[in-house]
């Protein structure tokens, strides 16, 4: 079936009725409102974008945008959301000193017949910017900006495994969309079960402050169809929001500190829940070290597409504003071949960076583990030992010419990390995104993997969040908790399944482990069965030789855990110290009803609820959509970027879609279906 673009915009273009601004003289601004044409609902994250000045902006919380420093003139303006229709607008006027107004109602993509045609020029410019001429593969090939091609049902091959087994995206029915035939990757996940502690009084894992994962959801509900199961890993979910918590003193040796509560499962009445979370040091961006970036980018065919390289040259534009003269980035490029695009330049020269990148062009395939020993390469020649030195790969992982085996990528960012060079990952795009081969690549670089999936995120990641992206300050950060027998019998860790660790891997400093950013904040929710609570677990039959160890004097304390934190605390700019720090933290007290806990206690429940349910956890088997979302909205505080606002609709929204599924689920299938 042939797709079909149905689209409502409603324009309103009044720059004589605007109010005068203050602006630059010759230059005027651009405000509006973008709504939901079938609703009236505000659209948080709307893209607005003007080619002709390079110049954009997201929608806030109550669907609004501002533009200001325009230079007067007629504009092409374009509106997009993921999910809804791609808008342009043409000869859009900007007058002096004035505010033109320009609202839109967009409305979403529904199934049709429609043909679209598009002649390609013959001549581009490859990715580094010379012109070369077009070959009529790549001309049939070409996507029109804004329409999504229909995609080929020819069966294709299963990506490799990252680290274990790795499943091809197969889409739930039930959203608004039939099940695309992409190939996206990601790793299964077996959920952790409830363990006794009689049998293991301890568990341990390294830190995780990915959130690839909340992004990636975000764009499945946005897109009108329910996650693929294993692209939703709680932990990432979880710390996707800033919870507001106190960090560390001026005077605390320790980077982080570190927060806990005991509160009800709602899921589970008879069990509780106990919250840690771990504080970064904020560190404002004036007092960060220089940073010393090699930006891998890649540009082969497959990064053509509007959420690719034209999504990822508009984040870095983000990224160059807050540039300080001391810090320094180049750009590695890769396609069939690799090749040095701007060698390393301070932030002095800007125009010179944001023309190198917008010079760059996607053609070719992907030689992604050449491109990787280059920015390697390039990142040592010029490493800075006073600055924190960084590779960024921006990709959609989809590797497939050269060597690209897992387990060679896998060493050779191993070896470099001991260099004290890290490896970010940022992943981009739709269809073919190897999540599980991104996620990898960042664990074993020492860095950290986001997915950028509007303009809104890579403002997250590369302004709002400049310090926690790009500084670490501890690496190998690993947590080990010990509960009390007189108080718990039983427990599990709620995500973290791939960061789980051997207990002896706690005091093993050559053992690697996560890494904490400037401002990051980490949140960990285990599941408590109450001693006097049966333990919802097979377990084993007893022992013949030995019973239940003798209690300690501190189980009589009335703690119910003990965090142990280890951690290498930076000594400088990128070092970090060889040898860890060990921090203890007992957790006792009554449990505090949820009702009475505290907003950040009651929001992490809140998502964590929510992505149970969309893991469709056998672990949750009480949870419910209402109850998600009645605590979120109970739980959304000053929310000063409108994050948990945002959430709040996707739990609405995955809701309705999730009532939707068990509606086609349940009705009977006539004769012929």
């Amino acid at each position: 079936m042939l797709i079909r673009l149905a689209a409502l915009a409603l324009l309103a273009v009044a720059p004589a009725l605007a109010a005068p601004v203050p602006v630059a003289p010759g230059t005027g601004g651009l405000a509006g409102l973008v709504t939901d044409a079938d609703t009236g609902d505000p659209l948080i994250g709307a893209n607005i974008y003007i080619p002709a000045e390079q110049r954009g902006a997201a929608t806030d919380i109550h669907g609004r945008y501002l533009i200001l420093g325009l230079p007067a003139g007629r504009y092409e303006v374009q509106v997009s959301y993921t999910g809804y229709a791609f808008q342009t607008y043409t000869e859009v006027e900007v007058v002096s000193g004035q505010r033109t107004t320009l609202d839109a109602q967009l409305s979403g993509e529904s199934l049709g017949e429609v043909v679209v045609e598009y002649e390609r020029p013959m001549i581009q410019r490859d990715a580094i910017g010379a012109p070369r001429v077009m070959s009529g593969a790549e001309m049939r090939g070409r996507r029109t900006p804004g329409i999504a091609a229909q995609r080929s049902a020819a069966p294709m091959s299963a990506p490799a495994a990252v680290g274990g087994v790795m499943r091809q995206q197969t889409t739930r029915p039930g959203g608004l969309y039939p099940p695309p035939t992409d190939r996206e990757g990601y790793a299964t996940i077996e959920e952790a079960g409830f363990k006794r502690v009689t049998d293991s009084p301890l568990s341990t894992f390294s830190i995780d402050v990915d959130r690839a994962s909340y992004s990636n959801v975000r764009r499945f509900l946005t897109d009108g169809r329910l996650p693929v199961v294993d692209a939703v890993r709680v932990e990432e979910m979880v710390n996707a929001f800033d919870y507001g918590l106190e960090g560390p003193g001026r005077r605390d040796q320790h980077p982080f500190a570190v927060s806990a509560e005991i509160t009800d499962a709602p899921w589970a009445p008879q069990h509780r829940l106990a919250r840690i979370s771990l504080q970064g040091r904020r560190i404002d961006t004036e007092d960060l070290p220089p940073a010393n970036l090699v930006f891998l980018i890649d540009v082969s065919g497959s990064m053509s597409a509007p959420d690719k390289l034209p999504l990822l040259q508009r984040a870095f534009r983000l990224l160059v504003r807050e540039m300080r003269p001391q810090d320094r980035m180049a750009l590695v490029v890769y396609a069939g071949a690799s090749g040095l695009v701007l060698p390393p330049t301070d932030g002095t020269e800007k125009a010179r960076i944001l023309e190198a990148i917008d010079n760059l062009r996607a053609g070719g395939s992907t030689a992604g583990a050449a491109g990787l020993r280059l920015a390697y390469q390039t990142a040592r020649e010029h490493f800075d030992p006073h600055a924190t030195n960084r590779v960024i790969l921006a990709t959609d992982g989809d590797f497939n010419v050269g060597v690209s085996s897992d387990a060679e990528m896998q060493r050779l960012v191993e070896e470099e990390r001991e260099s004290g060079v890290f490896l970010s990952v940022l992943g981009f795009g739709t269809g073919n995104v190897q999540d599980a081969k991104m996620e990898t690549l960042a664990d074993h670089g020492n860095g950290n993997y986001a997915y950028i999936d509007g303009i809104r995120e890579a403002e997250r990641v590369f302004v709002r969040e400049f310090g926690g992206t790009l500084f670490a300050i501890a690496k190998d950060v690993k947590i080990q908790v010990e509960f009390n027998p007189a108080q718990v019998a039983g427990y599990r860790l709620i995500g973290y399944e791939n960061r789980a660790l051997a207990n002896e891997d706690f005091a093993d400093d050559q053992k690697d482990a996560g890494e904490l950013g400037a401002g990051h904040t980490v949140t960990a929710l285990y599941e408590i069965v109450p001693r006097g609570v049966e333990v919802p677990t097979a377990g084993v039959d007893g022992l013949r030789y030995q019973t239940t160890p003798d209690l300690t004097e501190a189980a009589e304390s009335g703690e119910w855990l003990a965090v142990r934190l280890r951690y290498k605390p930076a000594t400088g700019a990128g070092t970090f110290a060889d040898e860890s720090v060990r921090l203890d933290v007992p957790v006792a007290g009554r449990a505090v009803p949820l009702a009475r806990a505290s907003e950040a206690t009651r929001w992490a429940v809140a998502v964590t609820e929510a992505s149970l349910l969309l893991r469709e956890s056998e672990y949750a088997p009480g949870a419910t959509w209402d109850d998600a979302l009645a605590l979120a909205r109970g739980a959304r505080g000053a929310d000063a970027h409108g994050d948990r606002a945002e959430f709040v609709r996707l739990i609405e929204t995955a809701a309705a879609l999730a009532a939707t599924e068990a509606d086609r689920r349940d009705r009977p299938v006539a004769l012929g279906d």
